[in-house]
């Protein structure tokens, strides 16, 4: 009897189960089905979790990004600190709103923003006047050095983006010692999440922009919704907005800036408060994936290295990266993944450097980010996801071995 062939194991997958399902058809059976009562209560659940004063619901992390960019004023003649390790829509967010990137190197091992990074972005841009904010990528689910970043950033004036799509779930440390949960904005002014299927919580696609800051609140709510705001404190046109005893006309709304469909839906964001109710578990059970990674992949050193660890919090791991010396090893990164692949592994590359992008390059020009080049040369993504068994692991550690015998 042939041996039965194992499922294919990806490199990510979301976590459904029947009170997720149960939360869905409760929305699609409830009397709304977009920005109802079930946006309203994911985002007093998101305000519990992270501790900031506000969350505002979105289409997905990109229009959040958008969004922040939007609510902080950037524009032609701004310029914007972004690390080149990310994905695409953080830099491109910048550009939507007509302000231009300034690419920021990263370090080797860990592929985060830090200080000296962000110090050397600064001191090499020309126009130093134009700089405008950062946006700090956390990646993997470890955050950055958030501590050391808005230091060099209140020196030089410049607001504070948290792209947080890797970290829900983790927490930071200020120069104090205090620790918040990611998402907190103790140390920035607006803080990310994207609830894509293979992050730590998902709503099929979603975001939220969290946020101590009230104006920002109320623009992030407005934007999000076509610029209309309801609020006849604000209305303008007073013989449109009021009726002849003064009250406003009940269904009079005014758009005082252009804004976007960026609204997510109550469908979305039921199955996103039912997801946050297994956080917890989600991200206790990816730390235990974690763990048994880095113990079984010792036998494999050096040739198989986890990504370096970083102590500004506990962090809530999204992607599990190892790297590697394919050069060393004699096989290429392409060749590597598709012998994992024949063995039911999924891998993925977490991420081209977006100064490397031709739009990017035509734009600015070639770059020299040696930290993001060397990151991105070695690294590979291996399959983390709540539902993997301990068993699962010892299955990759044992495909990269036979693969790393082949070879040697």
């Amino acid at each position: 009897m042939t041996e039965k062939k194992r499922a294919f194991l990806p490199y990510g997958q979301q976590y459904i189960d029947a009170d997720d399902v149960e939360a869905v058809t409760a929305a699609l059976r409830s009397d709304w089905l977009t920005t109802g009562p079930a946006v309203s209560q994911f985002e007093a659940d998101m305000v519990g979790i992270t501790g900031a004063r506000h969350a505002v619901a979105c289409a997905n992390g990109t229009a959040a990004l958008h969004l922040c960019a939007l609510v902080l004023g950037l524009g032609p003649g701004d310029s914007v600190i972004v690390p080149t390790l990310t994905f695409l829509a953080t830099v491109n967010a910048i550009r939507y709103v007509g302000a231009e990137v300034v690419f920021a190197d990263v370090d080797p091992d860990t592929g985060l923003l830090s200080p000296k990074t962000l110090r050397s972005a600064i001191d090499g841009h020309m126009n130093k006047s134009s700089l405008k904010a950062v946006f700090v990528v956390h990646i993997n689910g470890q955050s950055a050095d958030m501590s050391g970043i808005q230091k060099i950033a209140q020196e030089g004036n410049l607001k504070i983006v948290e792209d947080a799509c890797h970290a829900l779930g983790g927490t930071q440390r200020d120069a104090h010692g205090r620790t918040t949960p990611v998402g907190a904005c103790a140390m920035s002014d607006l803080t990310v999440f994207s609830f894509h299927p293979v992050k730590t919580v998902t709503m099929g696609e979603g975001g939220v922009v969290t946020t101590n800051n009230d104006d920002f609140n109320d623009r992030l709510r407005a934007l999000r919704s076509h610029g209309i705001i309801r609020d006849a404190a604000h209305f303008v046109n007073q013989d449109l907005a009021f009726d002849q005893t003064g009250g406003p006309n009940p269904w009079y709304y005014e758009m005082h800036e252009l804004g976007y469909n960026y609204r997510a839906t109550d469908i979305q964001c039921a199955l996103g408060s039912s997801q946050l109710k297994k956080l917890e578990w989600f991200v206790a059970r990816r730390t235990e994936l974690v763990k048994l990674y880095d113990q079984s992949l010792q036998s494999l050193a050096p040739a198989v290295r986890p990504v370096s660890r970083v102590n500004f919090g506990e962090t809530g791991w999204h992607l599990y990266v190892v790297r590697i010396n394919f050069k060393k090893i004699g096989v290429s990164r392409s060749d590597f993944m598709k012998k994992l692949s024949e063995l039911g592994i999924g891998t993925q590359v977490h991420y081209v450097p977006v100064h490397r992008q031709p739009y990017y390059q035509e734009r600015y020009g070639k770059l020299n980010c040696p930290g993001a080049d060397a990151y991105y040369a070695q690294c590979l993504s291996l399959p983390l996801f709540p539902a993997m068994a301990d068993e699962d692991v010892s299955r990759v550690v044992d495909g990269l071995s036979s693969i790393l015998t082949l070879n040697t």
